[in-house]
């Protein structure tokens, strides 16, 4: 017989079943999260905040707007995108935000007819029959919206569903709807779906740049996206751009439009009328 001690067990060895504090702490936050987003929704405390898009060759020409929905706690305080994002995207709860976003897009462009506004929208929701039928009867009963409604997708949620995107794509192309693939770049991307798919626009993720002027790691992947996106005859947008160093040197490598804070922040009542004036400029 060994008199030998075994194994000490640690004293944070805790039983596997039992949930941790902070695992609890964080589901409770979650919970309350997803609360405060369906009072919202239920409620219609919700805006559109939208941010332009310049022309990189004269940033006084707006190319478009991106709305980006916010929603409001019961004393209209804005709920902080980074709260709810995470936890809803893989929820039925984050298919009625790209619903309601998609609503808040289309009254936007009955109010303003002239300008171009986009959209993001998951690619779960591209089958999800409220989502598909509001964009049905918009357009039946006013077809022109289809001409400044652009819709962004995820370049990480669009190669998960490329059997139900593409033909999606291509059906509503016709009735004049542009397409766009946000935060290129950030994933692994399929050469053959990027073909396919048919995107018209393709939107450099931010990550990449921020400091790209003299960043030697961002500046080839700037310029790989470039070219791809001119291979398959995608217009080229920089997001998150902050400084007018980084917009001059992505107006030299070719990218068509910029967006950030450098040339406006999302407002929830823009100038609208900015749009008409920079195009009528010309």
């Amino acid at each position: 017989m060994s008199f030998l001690p075994g194994p000490r067990r640690p004293h944070f060895d805790v039983d596997p079943e039992v949930a941790s504090p902070f695992a609890v702490a964080a589901t409770e936050e979650e919970r309350a999260t997803l609360s405060l987003l369906r009072d919202a929704l239920d409620q219609g405390r919700m805006r559109l905040a939208f941010q332009p898009a310049v022309y990189a060759a004269d940033p006084s020409i707006i190319g478009f707007y991106e709305g980006y929905i916010r929603f409001l706690d019961p004393v209209g305080r804005v709920i902080p995108a980074r709260d709810f994002v995470g936890i809803s995207e893989t929820r039925e709860i984050g298919r009625e935000i790209d619903v309601a976003a998609l609503r808040l897009g289309l009254s936007c462009l009955r109010r303003n007819p002239d300008i171009r506004v986009a959209v993001n929208i998951s690619a779960r929701s591209v089958g999800y029959p409220p989502w598909t039928q509001l964009l049905a009867d918009a357009l039946r009963a006013y077809p022109e919206l289809g001409r400044g409604l652009i819709l962004e997708i995820n370049e990480a949620s669009a190669m998960q569903m490329p059997d139900v995107l593409i033909p999606f794509i291509e059906e509503w192309r016709g009735a004049g709807l542009a397409f766009t693939l946000d935060d290129f770049g950030a994933s692994v991307t399929s050469l053959t779906l990027l073909r396919d798919f048919g995107f018209d626009i393709a939107k450099i993720d931010g990550q990449f740049i921020r400091g790209c002027d003299y960043d030697p790691a961002a500046q080839p992947i700037v310029r790989a996206a470039g070219a791809l996106a001119r291979e398959f005859n995608m217009f080229l947008v920089a997001e998150a751009v902050e400084t007018m160093a980084e917009a001059d040197w992505l107006a030299a490598q070719g990218v068509g439009c910029l967006q950030g804070y450098l040339f406006g922040r999302p407002e929830v009542t823009p100038d609208f009328s900015l749009f008409r004036r920079g195009r009528e400029a010309v």
